[in-house]
């Protein structure tokens, strides 16, 4: 029987998440909610502790990827850090406990109060995407007397071979400065006089299979820092970003940390400098499934649909980027048959596979859509007035409801006020 990883697996036909069976938490909690396994995210923690032992390397954790203060809990007792690109993101991280010398704030908009926020708590460097903003940092550091500690987000122009939405590395991305001008940005940023000059980031993509773009982009900044040295101007960080891709197809083999840690590691050995790494989704994406109950079936002509109780406001992915999950029926059947798995949203991108062989799955019936651990819940929304769904945190045998189901009143609270 098939088994997606060695985190949810099958057992006498059931699927398990760890040591728990995915249709007992259904029956305790309803549809739909996330799960994780605490144990796939310390596994993968540790892989890349491992691959990058043998030099002095910082790995923050991608909030965005996954924001749920559990989660971020299990990121401070592994003793890592974080990479966050928000205010809010800075507060939960905090909140867990991260420490701020653990924490780097990349992002093309950071408001003036997130950069005064940020600047207050002393974290260990913004990642500064744009001249003006080293100006407003550098402001905004003044009036609370402080110095601010920046990286300065160099864009190599490297394409990630990945979908276009999340290739962030490309001259025309709204994203970092271009590696042309970013001699200049550090001139500038040198001579303002609230801003500590502490490294260089870049991040070339997310979901990234083929790590050979890594190298060229690792080699392009490391010629840049070699420009700043003959300068006069020293870096202690060279930070290379995330984006290393997850398993979301049966047959996807993504590359594994260490390999990463080979290409990168000789080239930023030579700079001198200590490596930052920020992964997100690989540490967390295979570690989640969203699990949903079949509401109904319905045959229309040749075209089979199978409609469950989430929907897109609970995983975009599949209607913003045509994005494939493996999805699992919770308790497997003899027959097979070919669907459309869609949800209740009033919107014909609503679904979660199209034309899809799974199991012939019938009104009450649970399934799982793998992989949804990163940019799941994380993106999900209360569109058509639906409640997000539960979030649950499996660790062996035992599971516990890290996120409550929201409620109707929960969707009115903020708005109760308003009538004028």
């Amino acid at each position: 029987m098939e088994n997606f990883n060695e985190y949810f697996r099958y057992k006498d036909g059931k699927l398990y998440c760890e040591e728990v069976p995915l249709e007992k938490i259904a029956e305790k909690v309803g549809t739909p909610f996330y799960v994780y396994s605490k144990t796939a995210i310390e596994d993968k923690i540790n892989q890349y502790k491992e691959a990058f032992k043998d030099y002095p390397t910082l790995i923050c954790y991608a909030v965005k990827a996954n924001s749920n203060l559990s989660i971020l809990k299990i990121i401070e007792k592994n003793d890592i850090g974080v990479d966050i690109v928000s205010g809010g993101e800075l507060f939960k991280a905090r909140e867990a406990g991260i420490p701020p010398n653990k924490i780097v704030y990349a992002g093309v908009g950071k408001t003036d109060f997130e950069l005064s926020y940020a600047v207050r708590e002393e974290i260990l460097a913004f990642n500064v995407e744009s001249f003006q903003e080293l100006e407003v940092i550098d402001k905004i550091a003044k009036d609370r007397k402080k110095k601010a500690r920046i990286s300065i987000r160099v864009n190599p122009d490297v394409n990630p071979k990945t979908h276009p939405y999340i290739s962030t590395g490309l001259r025309a991305s709204k994203f970092g400065i271009d590696i042309n001008e970013a001699l200049d940005a550090y001139r500038y940023a040198s001579k303002l006089e609230n801003l500590e000059i502490v490294g260089v980031h870049c991040h070339i993509g997310s979901q990234i299979m083929d790590i050979s773009p890594y190298k060229e982009a690792v080699e392009k900044v490391a010629e840049l820092v070699f420009d700043l040295k003959k300068e006069g101007i020293e870096l202690q960080y060279f930070d290379i970003g995330g984006g290393l891709g997850i398993k979301y197809k049966p047959e996807d083999k993504p590359p594994h940390p260490k390999e990463l840690a080979d290409i990168v590691i000789p080239i930023v050995k030579q700079t001198g400098l200590k490596l930052i790494i920020e992964p997100g989704r690989s540490l967390i994406g295979e570690a989640g499934a969203l699990v949903s109950q079949v509401i109904f079936t319905k045959n229309k002509k040749d075209k089979h649909f199978i409609i469950v109780d989430s929907g897109m406001n609970d995983l975009l992915r599949p209607a913003m980027y045509n994005a494939y999950h493996h999805i699992l029926p919770v308790n497997k059947k003899d027959k097979k048959v070919v669907a459309d798995i869609v949800g209740p949203i009033c919107e014909t991108g609503d679904f979660f596979a199209l034309d899809r062989e799974i199991d012939d799955l019938q009104r009450g019936d649970y399934l799982a859509v793998m992989s949804a651990g990163a940019y799941g819940s994380s993106m999900s929304s209360n569109y058509n007035v639906r409640p997000r769904a539960a979030e649950v945190l499996v660790e062996k045998d035992k599971f516990n409801i890290i996120r409550e189901r929201e409620d109707y009143n929960y969707l009115i609270i903020p708005e109760e006020k308003g009538e004028i």
